[in-house]
C-alpha cells in the first residue's frame, strides 16, 4: 500500500466544518489516493474536566487580560493538541492571522516539495483560531509562522486551512493527473469557452470567438496571452 507522504494536522474547535469539502472533488481524491492525509485535533479533547460534560460546552476560552471585547482562546489546550499532533516528529506550524505573510502559490509549491515520503518536514500543522484569537504565547512557544490568505478578517481559521490544503495538494505530482493541468504552468486566459458554439440566451446569440475555432494554434496562443 502506498504510504501517505504529506500530512496536514489541523487544530480546530470545529473539525466537522471540513467534512464536506475534504470529501469532494480533487482534494477528496488526493486524500483517497494517499497523496495527502488530513488529521484533526480538537483542543477541547485536551481539557481536564471534573465531571462528564458534552464537548461543545468544555471551556477553552477566557476574558482577555487588560480588558477588551470578546473572549481569547486559552494556550494550554492548543499547545497540547500540537504536541499530540507532532509527537517527536518535525513539522511546520502555521498560525492564521490577517496581519501575517500572504500565502501564495510559491508557498504552496514549496510545501508540496515536502511531499515525498521520508522528508523531515512532511508534517504541516494548521492552527485555527476563533473569537478574539488565541493566547499569544502559543505562537511564541511553537514559533509558529503567521500567514494570511487575504487582507480581510474571518470568523475562524477553518476556511484559511482549507485554502492552504487545497493550494498545496494540487501542486503535488499526480494529484491533478498531469503537470500541464496546473493552471499557472500553462497558457490560459480569463475567458474560456465550451459547447455550444452559439449560445442563445433571452433572444441574444453569443458566439465563441472565431480565433478559438480557427485551428491556428499560434493565433490561439497569442489570443490567450492577450486575455
Amino acid at each position: 500500500m502506498k504510504k501517505t507522504a504529506l500530512t496536514f494536522h489541523v487544530v480546530t474547535l470545529f473539525p466537522e466544518a471540513f467534512e464536506s469539502y475534504l470529501a469532494s472533488s480533487i482534494v477528496g481524491r488526493a486524500i483517497r489516493e494517499k497523496h495527502v492525509s488530513v488529521k484533526f485535533y480538537n483542543p477541547r479533547d485536551f481539557v481536564k474536566v471534573t465531571k462528564k460534560t458534552e464537548k461543545p460546552y468544555i471551556k477553552v476560552d477566557g476574558r482577555p487580560y487588560g480588558g477588551g471585547p470578546g473572549m481569547v482562546l486559552q494556550a494550554e489546550p492548543f499547545l497540547k493538541a500540537v504536541t499530540k499532533a507532532l509527537g517527536m516528529k518535525k513539522g511546520i506550524v502555521y498560525f492564521f492571522d490577517a496581519s501575517g505573510k500572504q500565502f501564495t502559490n510559491a508557498d504552496a509549491r514549496t510545501l508540496a516539495k515536502h511531499s515525498h515520503v521520508g522528508h523531515t518536514m512532511s508534517h504541516i500543522v494548521l492552527i485555527c483560531g476563533h473569537y478574539e484569537g488565541i493566547d499569544a504565547r502559543v505562537q511564541k512557544i511553537l514559533k509558529a509562522k503567521k500567514i494570511s490568505i487575504g487582507s480581510y478578517t474571518l470568523t475562524g481559521g477553518e476556511l484559511p486551512a482549507m485554502v492552504v490544503i487545497d493550494a498545496v495538494a494540487r501542486q503535488i505530482p499526480g494529484v491533478l493527473g498531469t503537470f500541464e493541468s496546473i493552471e499557472e504552468e500553462r497558457i490560459s486566459s480569463s475567458e474560456v469557452y465550451t459547447r455550444p458554439e452559439v449560445l442563445v440566451w433571452k433572444g441574444k446569440k453569443l458566439r465563441v470567438p472565431k480565433v478559438l475555432l480557427s485551428g491556428d494554434h499560434k493565433k490561439i496562443e497569442e489570443w490567450k496571452k492577450q486575455k
